[in-house]
């Protein structure tokens, strides 16, 4: 996990949600690795298309770098999708790295699948030099992602691959009208979070709408191509994503402030409460929706 991490943090992360003055995500491992399973079917198929771009180079894929891996579930599926790579799981948390280790075993995939403690908002020379370079959902939260993406580069062989996850689209996860408040809760804590990412200051690296693809080429990467996945949990959504679903908006509710409207604030508290029938707990149409976007060029 890296250090740099915004508060009023909204997305949903495939490996972390990067905000250590507000949870102790060492603690949460077992919880983020849950999190984490649920998005294997899109990341699973962004790997089949990133090797499929690295195959027609004829590059092979001998060592790839995982960055800001978390507990390792991507690191395990780029060591599944490339059978002939050893792969190493970097993060800021020994705690994750431990947990990447131990799925890599119980994957029987330990033998391919190495650690490395960094702090990702730190000098990265020291990254082993890959074929391919992951990294999902970091470089928003660091304080330069167009000069972390040109020194990635140089951490690249000549011809290898880099594939970022950055993007996408807004999380809906209930019907628009909720039964409970006005129509349109979702769509109103988005602006709201939104509002919160530009405010904050600049070391964390919050930019809403960078052009991404446009960063990587201005980073010298060629071959720039772009592609989203839907990812997709229908009702009635397991305990995982209820337990997703309720952390966004505990987040919400705890750190937007004034941003968050005083008539939402209450409908949030209601959707919070296990009592409550229509509340995120017991309600049956709960569901995840949204969409990953992967970009990916080469070095």
């Amino acid at each position: 996990m890296t250090s740099a991490h915004p508060t009023p943090h909204q997305h949903e992360h495939a490996h972390h949600e990067h905000t250590d003055d507000l949870l102790d995500w060492d603690l949460r491992g077992e919880t983020l690795e849950r999190e984490a399973e649920l998005d294997l079917g899109w990341i699973e198929q962004a790997l089949d298309w990133v090797a499929a771009g690295t195959g027609s180079s004829g590059h092979p894929v001998e060592l790839a770098v995982d960055l800001g891996s978390g507990p390792g579930v991507a690191a395990a599926a780029i060591a599944t999708a490339f059978p002939g790579a050893r792969v190493t799981a970097v993060d800021g948390s020994q705690a994750l790295l431990d947990r990447a280790v131990a799925r890599a075993q119980r994957l029987g995939l330990g033998d391919r699948v190495d650690t490395l403690l960094q702090d990702l908002s730190a000098d990265l020379s020291q990254l082993p030099s890959s074929d391919l370079l992951w990294i999902s959902k970091v470089l928003h939260h660091l304080p330069d992602p167009g000069a972390t993406l040109a020194a990635l580069r140089h951490r690249l062989r000549p011809g290898g691959r880099i594939g970022i996850v950055e993007g996408g689209l807004p999380v809906r996860w209930a019907p628009e009208d909720l039964g409970i408040g006005r129509p349109g809760l979702q769509a109103r804590l988005d602006v709201a979070v939104g509002e919160a990412m530009l405010a904050l200051p600049e070391p964390h690296g919050i930019r809403p709408g960078t052009d991404w693809a446009g960063l990587l080429r201005a980073a010298g990467f060629t071959e720039v191509a772009t592609r989203s996945w839907l990812d997709e949990v229908p009702a009635p959504a397991p305990e995982a994503v209820r337990a997703r679903v309720r952390d966004r908006l505990t987040i919400s509710h705890d750190r937007l402030g004034a941003l968050l409207d005083p008539h939402d604030r209450s409908v949030v508290e209601r959707l919070l409460d296990p009592a409550e029938p229509l509340g995120i707990d017991r309600r049956p149409d709960l569901f995840w929706l949204t969409a990953q976007t992967v970009h990916t060029g080469r070095a």
